[in-house]
């Protein structure tokens, strides 16, 4: 229908769809707002009509850059779980090199409890890459091996080495986030508020959301109450009733990512407080399993599919300048208001 000489467009995929042309073009887009059946259901309606988004940027392509490394973290030990978080960095990063026509490779970098990677993939071995996109993981000395490896063209996203600067990077604007988030919560009233899931030795990303929460606070005049715990929802979950107990006045909470809301919103309903009625709560990331809970929780916004996209277009800069300088780009978020944080003003 579409194949014989029309180009589909984002009408014919609303047409197919049945929806909205203004829900494709978010859902597309990787907006805020789209219930996760209706964005699926709309990208199994772009791929049923053959819909290709427009290009609107071409970057310069290295003749050289033909294959792409993606790296991401695996816990030592661990079974492969993956991360509703860095899926949709790749995918973004997939949807990029289809763009360029580059080859997309895909590898596990062992990680400690405090993603700290502990060896680099056979993949830089084996394989001849051109560049490598590393997601989500602290990187030492086996950030020299990749480099080595990898032609000296790295990217980290949500990555981090210990001195901050050698690499281009995509990261997220943790402290002015948790800012964000804490705010609303003072906004709406509350004084006594908790934070769960960090801890002193927590990952870079999630240390500066404490250090958000932290200065928010600070500005206000406002106690800290926090409950440290690893990023586990089990964790969250055991930490949130340790922190009710000892401090039963806190009327909202700011959980250091989605998967920690959870674990926290499961703990307050079973000690029998509802959400938001008795605790507000409020998340980070707004990953889509957020909307399908009960009640659907606050959060802020990442655009994790623009991450992996800047990703690649880092790597294309890279290879058509390998001397500019290393570029550090801060995606910003937003905040996406829904049923979790309840207003206690006068």
């Amino acid at each position: 229908m579409y194949g014989m000489g029309k180009k589909p467009t984002l009408r014919d995929v609303a047409e197919h769809a049945n929806v909205a042309l203004s829900t494709v073009s978010q859902a597309l887009n990787n907006k805020p707002g789209v219930a996760p059946d209706m964005r699926r259901r709309i990208l199994a309606a772009a791929t049923e009509v053959g819909y290709r988004p427009k290009v609107t940027l071409e970057l310069p392509l290295s003749n050289d850059t033909k294959t792409i490394g993606l790296l991401t973290k695996r816990q030592n030990g661990d079974p492969l779980i993956v991360n509703p978080f860095y899926s949709y960095i790749i995918a973004g990063a997939e949807h990029e090199c289809a763009r360029h026509q580059i080859s997309l490779m895909y590898a596990n970098i062992e990680v400690d409890k405090q993603n700290r990677a502990l060896a680099f993939p056979a993949m830089l071995v084996d394989e001849r890459v051109d560049g490598v996109i590393v997601v989500g993981a602290f990187l030492e000395e086996t950030l020299a091996h990749i480099s080595t490896r990898a032609s000296q063209n790295v990217v980290l996203v949500d990555a981090y080495t210990s001195d901050g600067n050698e690499f281009d990077s995509v990261l997220i604007d943790n402290v002015n986030g948790a800012v964000k988030a804490v705010s609303h919560l003072i906004a709406n009233g509350h004084r006594n508020i908790g934070l769960i899931g960090s801890q002193p030795g927590s990952y870079p990303s999630i240390l500066e959301r404490r250090q958000g929460y932290l200065t928010t606070l600070a500005q206000h005049g406002l106690e800290p109450f926090i409950e440290d715990s690893p990023l586990w929802r089990s964790d969250a979950y055991e930490a949130t009733h340790r922190l009710i107990a000892r401090a039963p006045e806190i009327t909202a909470i700011f959980a250091c990512n989605d998967e920690v809301a959870i674990g926290v919103l499961n703990a307050l309903q079973e000690r029998g407080l509802r959400v938001p009625d008795d605790v507000s709560l409020i998340g980070f990331d707004n990953i889509d399993l957020v909307q399908e809970v009960t009640p659907a929780l606050t959060t802020m916004h990442v655009d994790k599919v623009l991450m992996g996209v800047m990703a690649v277009r880092h790597l294309l800069d890279r290879a058509a300048d390998p001397n500019r300088t290393p570029l550090k780009t801060l995606v910003t978020t937003q905040l996406i208001e829904r049923q979790s944080v309840r207003s206690i003003t006068a």
